[in-house]
């Protein structure tokens, strides 16, 4: 499989420019990050989340962990962790486990973690576990500019202590 045919079809409809940066396979955003040699805090995972009632699509750099916590005082929900296999029928045009950060694409709110907004860069899942897709900060902010952003995360521990996660 290659990048989500949904995904190509909107950043080509937008008109932002990006590129596809393969890679061998990775099953982690951590992992993509290793192997295409790219700073791990630059890479975006897409999260999903649900309260109940609605999904919610959370991006966080992969170095993060979400904190549920900080997600719902600043959305006044309730959101939980969605368990992998509510996430294929949502992304069916995408590997399992290889989520892209775009969730507007599939109909989903999308609330980006702030730190992102620093960013020069940005890599995310393409929708397999091969390719990145790289947009520069002005691209990002493009597609993420009418989405909610706040603090979401916060760095991991073991992330911390890793100085290969951001070179």
């Amino acid at each position: 499989m290659s990048m989500s045919p949904r995904i190509e079809a909107h950043l080509d409809r937008v008109g932002v420019k990006y590129s596809i940066l393969n890679h061998s396979h990775s099953n982690t955003s951590l992992q993509s990050a290793r192997v295409a040699h790219v700073p791990a805090n630059q890479v975006a995972k897409a999260v999903i989340t649900h309260d109940g009632e609605n999904y919610r699509l959370c991006v966080v750099p992969s170095t993060h962990r979400i904190e549920l916590q900080l997600l719902n005082a600043a959305t006044g929900g309730n959101f939980r962790l969605v368990k992998e296999e509510e996430i294929e029928s949502i992304f069916d045009d995408c590997e399992p486990g290889a989520v892209p950060a775009l969730g507007q694409v599939y109909g989903l709110p999308v609330v980006w973690d702030q730190c992102l907004a620093d960013m020069k860069d940005v890599y995310f899942e393409s929708g397999d576990h091969e390719s990145l897709i790289h947009l520069d900060h002005g691209a990002f902010m493009e597609l993420m500019g009418l989405q909610a952003h706040c603090v979401i995360s916060h760095q991991t521990d073991s992330v911390r202590r890793d100085p290969e996660t951001t070179h």
